[in-house]
């Protein structure tokens, strides 16, 4: 047999992320401008720094237990409570893991059986379908539209549930949209669910990214939806601490159970460096999530007033760090669009189809950089869109 003859079938038909294919180019390019990447560009919060590098020169490097050091999952307990007001038991009912995506491969792999289906909205993160597809389910896409500010409404779902409907994946604050889902939306949304059994995998990474007179609303806040919702978040997006890789679920106790169950196999535990220093982020560490939230608030008011002057249709996202312009009116494809872009202006942004099919005619652009560099980058998309209308009319 050739080595590729051992690959699973499965793997085999999964793509690569369609983010890569532009920053593979851009990493190998001189001057290249990004906005592509979803990562924070503020350092760490130094509170939290220093509480890790205590914590290393103390030699506290041992496994912590599989779920996660107890005095982390206290505060999140607490963290949880005063956010979403929503209670869990820290013994039970959550589990720390490597990253938030971590949390949603093992809530996908500890409730689907082979052939359940899940709801996946898009345009949405590129990891979902894959890790349905590896818990051995079927992914079932659920269009979002620009003139419903890419909210998940009912009507969008409620002809794709089957009778092998198993979950529905809630990406709230999205990536890549900036969309929100408000309080009246979630209740709408619970509501139509109640009688249905129906789990729902609430991401929620975004939370703590949310402007304006905007507050972020968990499904599980709902009474009825706590017991059937596992809530996902993490530190990488609001704290900064990407490279911390570091996350949790809360939900139900059977549930987080079972997902301890695999985590402990596949994993053991979250690196207890960065669980100690995540106990110092969510006791102390509110002014600075404040701080940075604010700055990419006035980043997102200054970009999409840029994608507003140059022509291009652009939705107010009150979510995330991601605005979503749409470019339909250049007469270019999302791909044709980021591929001459970089080559002719060295700005890399993503292609909206690599967050759905349905992304087609959107480009995904993060603010999570300086506003010198946001403003350059806007200036030579400026100068793009001009060109490429001006060849347009001159066809």
């Amino acid at each position: 047999m050739k080595p590729q003859d051992y690959i699973s079938e499965k793997v085999k038909v999964i793509p690569f992320s369609g983010i890569r294919k532009f920053f593979d180019i851009a990493s190998e390019m001189e001057g290249v401008i990004s906005l592509g990447v979803g990562e924070p560009d503020f350092d760490t919060p130094w509170a939290i720094r220093e509480r890790g590098i205590y914590n290393l020169e103390k030699g506290k490097t041992v496994y912590s237990s599989n779920a996660g050091l107890l005095e982390l999952r206290k505060e999140i307990k607490k963290y949880l409570n005063r956010t979403i007001g929503v209670t869990y038991c820290a013994k039970n009912e959550i589990i720390v893991t490597v990253g938030a995506s971590e949390s949603i491969d093992l809530a996908l792999r500890a409730t689907l059986n082979y052939g359940d289906e899940v709801l996946v909205p898009e345009p949405s993160y590129v990891s979902y379908k894959p890790c349905v597809a590896m818990a051995d389910g079927v992914p079932v896409v659920v269009n979002t539209k620009a003139e419903n500010s890419f909210k998940l409404t009912v009507d969008d779902i409620k002809d794709k549930i089957t009778e092998k409907t198993k979950a529905l994946i809630l990406p709230y604050p999205n990536n890549p949209t900036g969309a929100i889902m408000e309080r009246e939306d979630i209740e709408k949304l619970a509501e139509f669910l109640k009688d249905k059994n129906i789990l729902v995998i609430s991401d929620e990474i975004y939370s703590e990214l949310t402007y304006g007179d905007k507050k972020h609303c968990s499904i599980a806040n709902i009474d009825y939806m706590r017991e059937k919702t596992i809530v996902i978040n993490g530190f990488s997006k609001a704290f900064a601490m990407t490279g911390w890789r570091l996350g949790y679920a809360a939900g139900p106790k059977e549930i987080i159970s079972a997902m301890t169950k695999i985590h402990q196999y596949c994993i053991m535990c979250a690196p207890t460096t960065s669980q100690q220093a995540a106990v110092e982020a969510l006791r102390s560490c509110d002014d600075a999530v404040a701080s940075m939230r604010k700055e990419y608030d006035r980043r997102r008011r200054f970009m999409r007033k840029g994608f507003l002057d140059m022509g291009l249709e652009c939705y107010d996202a009150q979510g995330a760090f991601y605005l979503f312009p749409c470019i339909k009116s250049t007469g270019l494809t999302s791909d044709e669009f980021c591929e001459r872009l970089l080559f002719e202006e060295k700005v890399a942004v993503v292609p909206g189809t690599a967050f759905g099919e349905c992304g087609e005619g959107f480009i995904r652009c993060s603010y999570a950089y300086s506003v010198d560099e946001i403003r350059t980058a806007l200036e030579k998309i400026s100068r793009f869109v001009k060109k490429v209308k001006a060849e347009r009319e001159g066809n």
